[in-house]
Formats: C-alpha cells, structure tokens, sequence
C-alpha cells in the first residue's frame, strides 16, 4: 500500500444517502452532510478527479451541490464514510492497481448501522476503477490503519481485536493477514483511541484521528494539553509509546505532537475533533477546521510536516458531528 502522499489517481468519496445517522430525507441534518461533503470534494477536485459514489435517486441533489468536476458514479450506499466501508488501493510487484476488499460490518455491527449495501463496495469500488479485487477475510477499515509506504503500519487494539469484528483473531493472525495485504513487515499497536470514538456512533478507537505517518520515520500524534479531559492520560501514553516504537527499517520514530482543538465538548459530551484526522493528496493537503483557536496552529504543523503542499482547512464540525472527519470520508486511488 503506497502511502498517502504518494502520487494518486483519484480520490473517491460517497454522497450521504438518509439514514439513522444523517436523518430522513429533506431533514436539516441530511442536507448539512451533504454540503459539508460537497465542501472537501469542491476543494479536491481543483487538484485531482474526485469520484464520488451516489445513489440513483440523489443525483440532482448531488449534482447541485457538487463542482461540475466532480463524477458522479452511481452505486447503491447505506453510509457515506467511504474510508472505512471501500477497498483499500494497492500496488502489485509490477507497479499495477488493485483494491482489497475487506469484510465490512458496520463497525462491529453496531445497532444503528445498515450495511447490507456498503459491505459489497470494496469490490464494486474496486471493479468501477477498473483494477484486479482481492478479498480479505478480515474485517477491517480504511480508518483502522495507517501506512509509512516502507514497510510500517499504526494499528489499534480496540479496533482490529473487537470480537464483534474479528472474534477469535489473535494479534499475530491480524498481523499476518495485514501484512500479506499491504505490503508491511512491521505493525505498531496502540492501545485505543479518543474517549469520545467508543460513544453510540463511534468506531471504537480508529487511528486516523490518533495518529498518522507525514513520511518514513515520522508519526504525527493528536495531543490534549488539558489534564481535566479524559484524553489526556490515554494520548500522553500513545505519544509514549510511538517515541519507543521501532519502524520496519529499524528507526525509532520521530514523534511531532499536534494539540486538540480547545473546544472539548459538545452538548455536555466530549468530541473526538482532531486535527489528525486531515487528507493528503496531489499537491494538498486538506485540514479539519473547528472554529477554533487552534485551527491556525494547526494549519502551521501541518505546512512544516507537509512541505510544499497547499493546506486547507475545511469547516469539519458537521462531518464531526456525524461521527468522522475529511480522513473518514475520502479514500485515494494510487497512480498504477
């Protein structure tokens, strides 16, 4: 699996269809999804082809929102976090495409999820680009994995040892199969994720708001500098143990910190906002944007360790609020 900031092909995305999550259709809420996804395609489509999964019946709504750039490819959804129910894009020994197709279970079957029609796109996703699909028989998400492109991937217990994902795997078995399928010899586990993923809509613990790879040897980690959010300790440990952790080429890792936003709750509840949780592609890079303080700091990290790239920040509180971010809604195809 080439990392993120490699070359890509395209990035491909799903437009939010009614359901528990987003609400009825003609509901605020449904609409606000919409445009908050049609937000992070308009700005990637300016730098390379966004293809964008949409059912039949929203393709007026879809193209209305969406810059005329942007393709529509019709294909059946329940969800629209394409990050975690699509295919995961690899590279073969000759340099040519193909997608992975995990299983896909809404989550750990989770009560409120539907994916009878999303748990098929690693392979239809797969066939519209037009690559080989290889299926794995492990139930994983594009959220629950980062890539260094040279032999190293960050995982979470929570996540890949969730019985109501993979009952019965052990570690080395995850370990084996994620490593047949992307290309790595070496897996750094962390212990969990946000407090705030593990609520009613949440992933339980996916890395891509913990922690990413910005290039070999370098992990970029979310912090929260308050000691009264219950994130505090659990970050200050998986900070720890990334600054311990040796990668597949025998390096410790550099380890650079990028404070929470300063907003922590929401309604009384805390949020898993992170800035974390942003998207590489050809030439960009697009951030989270809460509104916030922090939001300008992190703009700044994110041009040290992404040099060269155009960052932009998107509002991301409507994404948030559906329980992901711009990471969890966009998925990169790698050029062959």
């Amino acid at each position: 699996m080439p990392p993120e900031w490699a070359p890509h092909e395209a990035t491909w995305m799903s437009f939010p269809t009614p359901n528990a999550t987003f609400g009825e259709e003609d509901s605020p809420s449904l609409a606000d999804a919409r445009k908050a996804w049609a937000r992070v395609a308009n700005v990637i489509v300016g730098y390379e082809p966004v293809k964008m999964l949409v059912n039949q019946a929203d393709h007026t709504t879809a193209r209305s929102l969406l810059d005329p750039g942007v393709e529509l490819v019709d294909i059946a959804l329940d969800d629209a976090w394409l990050r975690d129910s699509g295919p995961t894009f690899v590279l073969d020994q000759d340099g040519r495409t193909r997608a992975t197709a995990w299983r896909f279970n809404g989550w750990g079957a989770q009560s409120w999820a539907s994916w009878g029609r999303d748990r098929h796109l690693g392979t239809l996703v797969g066939r519209a680009a037009g690559v080989e699909v290889d299926r794995s028989p492990l139930t994983q998400e594009g959220g629950g994995l980062h890539v260094d492109g040279a032999g190293t991937v960050l995982l979470t217990e929570t996540v890949q040892l969730d019985p109501d994902r993979n009952p019965g795997w052990t570690r080395a078995e995850v370990e084996s199969e994620l490593h047949q399928r992307l290309g790595t010899a070496t897996a750094i586990w962390l212990p969990r994720g946000l407090t705030a993923d593990y609520d009613e809509f949440g992933t339980r613990g996916h890395v891509d708001v913990v922690a990413t790879f910005t290039q070999p040897g370098t992990v970029l980690v979310h912090t929260q500098p308050d000691p009264g959010h219950p994130d505090h300790a659990p970050m200050k440990d998986v900070a720890e143990i990334l600054r311990t952790s040796t990668d597949a080429q025998g390096r410790r890792l550099d380890v650079v910190e990028l404070p929470s936003p300063t907003v922590a709750e929401f309604e009384g509840r805390p949020v898993d906002h992170s800035y974390v949780n942003h998207y590489l592609g050809n030439g960009f890079v697009v951030g989270c944007a809460f509104d916030d303080p922090g939001d300008e700091k992190a703009a700044a990290v994110l041009s040290q360790v992404y040099p060269g790239r155009d960052v932009i920040l998107v509002d991301a509180r409507d994404i948030f609020r559906f329980g992901g971010g711009v990471h969890c809604i966009t998925q990169q195809q790698p050029k062959a």
